[in-house]
């Protein structure tokens, strides 16, 4: 068997933008594969040479044993379908004008245990992310333009003379000449890609982010010294191949840096958050660790015990529940995180009568924004009746599929009027709206929204626990809503979800992903180009599973469980 590189997923296997830039990061992750022979690094942490107002640092085990390697080998080839998964992540240190990398002779005589890279702005993450997808998934010889990303990737090295003419090779083939700043030597090439030696760890990125570790080794604030970083990092699981910490706030005051922290900052609510993945032949863990903000809960990542109690209400037969604990506080980061996700997606649909993922997302996204504005109108007519919420969605076949957002009611009468409410700001939006009845509800209305191939019913009335409002696929999908005939809180499905998150956690995500995968191409949505290239992986997969909790100590802890199919083979 081949000797596996610690540097990736199948070339053959291509991920669409936006979800390229996720699925770098945990590619990158799993990249620690190497062999554990040289393991007289420094053992220096690359942290302690990053910048502590750095918004997003990606650290890595490059050298892991024992059952880190054999997990993340395991898993890889569980998705990639690859003997060797890893080894095109060489390409994360393919610059421009280098020859092709052998990892053998190039990179293995000087490399280190550990590897970081960091960004100083999250507005540069997407696009070095999108870049490294790139070159890890093409065919075609590619190579990752650091030098724009301001950033760099920071390597411990096991042997300081052979790390320094790995980077001088290839400050050559970058056309780089040299320069220095305090005192520190370094080669700058072509595309502003800078080579160096800061001590004894090997430095590939913008000039800017080889100058900030210049900065932090000369006594500027470390991330390894941050408070938030070190809270986090005390806290996470053992045996995690690697870990991504975001610091959403850090991205103001980055250079560079952009007024929004997006995606991040829906994810946590806005707080330090520091992901750890563990991986298997059987599953691949994510670990999302916050710092806990008293009588804050409204990162889409949040321990909430609200978002487990909303799922076990859900329809007994769901394969696809997601729990949202408060919708008056949680709707508005959803809203915003579907509306990012529809325009990754695609967007609309541009065929007359044709719907795609994004179409579907957007149609979805229109009562849900209304319902989650943030005005004061919003507040009084929607969101102040809101308790938890969930989503469900059950049916084998397109036939029989149901599925709904179900909002719990603490005031009836109010919640019956928003349903008239909903109805005249989508009809004010250009929408089809009509009066409709529908068994069992006190108040309901069809909605036609463009992208959604099926009428939107806006019900309200009497379900399990209490009053409820809900928007449904059609009215079988109220029904359902309304009057489950059991609920998820004694399905074996949620037993299994609670049983694959352990440490006490109750689940507040559940999903069978074949199921997903066959109603999709039943209706040819496997053949949209933002999911078709991720096809290979989804089918790799078999459950999804998520539920959090409180660690205690001011750290919260969202746990995510994406269990792999077993090819059976050595």
């Amino acid at each position: 068997m081949p000797t596996p590189h610690p540097l990736t997923p199948s070339r053959r296997r291509r991920l669409p933008a936006g979800i390229a830039s996720c699925a770098a990061i945990a590619l990158f992750a799993l990249a620690g594969c190497g062999s554990s022979s040289h393991a007289d690094g420094t053992e220096a942490d690359p942290a302690t040479a990053v910048p502590a107002a750095a918004p997003l640092y990606l650290a890595v085990d490059v050298r892991p044993s024992g059952s880190e390697r054999t997990g993340a080998l395991a898993a890889g080839k569980e998705l990639t379908g690859r003997p060797d998964p890893f080894a095109s992540l060489l390409a994360l240190l393919q610059t421009p004008g280098s020859s092709k990398l052998d990892y053998k002779r190039d990179i293995a005589p000087w490399l280190g245990p550990h590897a970081g890279l960091f960004v100083q702005s999250l507005a540069s993450a997407g696009p070095l992310l999108g870049q490294v997808t790139k070159a890890l998934t093409s065919n075609a010889r590619t190579a990752v333009s650091l030098g724009s990303a301001g950033g760099a990737i920071v390597m411990d090295t096991s042997n300081a003379g052979a790390a320094r003419s790995f980077l001088a090779t290839q400050a050559k083939g970058a056309g780089a000449h040299a320069t220095s700043y305090r005192g520190v030597s370094y080669d700058l090439g072509t595309g502003g890609v800078a080579f160096g030696l800061v001590g004894r760890l090997a430095v590939i990125g913008s000039e800017a982010g080889l100058r900030a570790v210049i900065g932090v080794t000369q006594g500027e604030a470390a991330l390894a010294r941050a408070g938030a970083y070190t809270k986090l990092t005390s806290a996470a699981p053992h045996g995690a191949i690697g870990h991504l910490y975001v610091n959403p706030a850090g991205a103001k005051s980055a250079p560079g840096g952009g007024s929004s922290a997006g995606l991040p900052a829906l994810l946590s609510g806005g707080r330090p958050a520091n992901v750890s993945l563990l991986a298997s032949g059987a599953s691949l863990t994510l670990d999302v660790d916050s710092l806990a903000s008293p009588g804050s809960s409204t990162g889409l990542l949040a321990p909430d015990p609200e978002a487990a109690q909303a799922l076990g209400q859900l329809p007994g037969n769901s394969w696809l529940a997601l729990g949202l604990g408060h919708a008056g506080a949680k709707l508005p980061a959803a809203v915003a995180g579907l509306s990012a996700l529809g325009g990754l997606l695609g967007g609309q649909s541009s065929g007359a009568g044709a719907f795609s993922l994004g179409s579907l997302v957007s149609g979805l996204s229109k009562p849900l924004g209304i319902l989650g504005a943030r005005g004061a109108a919003a507040q009084r007519d929607f969101r102040s009746w809101m308790g938890s919420a969930g989503v469900f969605a059950s049916g084998s076949s397109v036939l029989e599929l149901k599925a709904a957002v179900v909002i719990s009611s603490n005031d009836a009468a109010r919640s019956r009027a928003a349903v008239a409410k909903l109805g005249a700001a989508l009809r004010r939006g250009g929408n089809e709206v009509t009066r409709t009845s529908i068994t069992g509800s006190e108040a309901s209305m069809a909605a036609h929204l463009p992208g959604l191939p099926l009428e939107v019913d806006i019900a309200a009335g009497p379900g399990a626990g209490g009053a409820k409002f809900v928007l449904g696929l059609g009215e079988a999908s109220v029904q359902a809503a309304l009057a489950p005939g059991e609920t998820l809180s004694s399905a074996p499905s949620r037993s299994a979800a609670a049983a694959a998150l352990g440490e006490g956690n109750q689940p507040s995500v559940l999903a069978d992903v074949p199921t997903l995968l066959a109603l999709l191409e039943s209706v040819g949505l496997t053949e949209d180009p933002s999911l078709s290239q991720l096809l290979p992986y989804l089918r790799a997969t078999t459950t999804l599973a998520g539920g959090g909790r409180s660690l205690g100590g001011e750290v919260d802890r969202y746990k995510l469980v994406l269990g792999l199919k077993q090819s059976g083979g050595a």
